[in-house]
């Protein structure tokens, strides 16, 4: 079982936005929709959820601006206005959480994802492990990742 290494800190490549994450995470999962394909220059982008409650900005004021996903979710994008780096999403349908992305942390050698969404659009060169959970488009609940993700790491 990892351990999730709280607080976490993170932020952007050059430095004018930082964060601390002071509650555990919810989950860890990958995203193969072609909006995270677009957004991180990749097949695929991470996304981990964490309670806003236990996430502060701790320097700089991040530039935001709202898409609609692929589920027909809105969401606000927020990135450093100096670098472009992606730091989190904040769902409109739920703002008890701040999808975090994980990438940005300081320390990420404990990071695991448990699950990947949207496997009907991701690369054809990726493999998709075969012990997580995998969803060809956008799941209905998030309960089977956060039991997931619960079951492997400890605070």
């Amino acid at each position: 079982m990892a351990r999730v290494p709280l607080p976490l800190a993170g932020g952007c490549q050059c430095g004018a936005c930082r964060y601390e994450v002071t509650a555990s995470p919810l989950t860890l999962y990958v995203c193969h929709c072609l909006d995270c394909q677009r957004q991180s220059a990749s097949g695929f982008g991470m996304s981990m959820p964490v309670p806003r409650t236990g996430f502060t900005l701790t320097r700089g004021a991040p530039r935001q601006w709202r898409r609609t996903a692929a589920s027909g979710r809105t969401v606000a994008c927020a990135f450093c206005g100096d670098c472009g780096t992606r730091l989190f999403h904040a769902p409109e349908r739920n703002d008890a959480i701040v999808n975090l992305k994980p990438g940005t942390l300081d320390d990420t050698s404990w990071l695991r994802p448990v699950g990947h969404l949207w496997t009907a659009r991701a690369q054809p060169w990726m493999v998709i492990p075969g012990d997580g959970l995998a969803y060809p488009s956008q799941p209905e609940s998030f309960d089977a990742r956060f039991a997931a993700f619960s079951a492997r790491v400890s605070v």
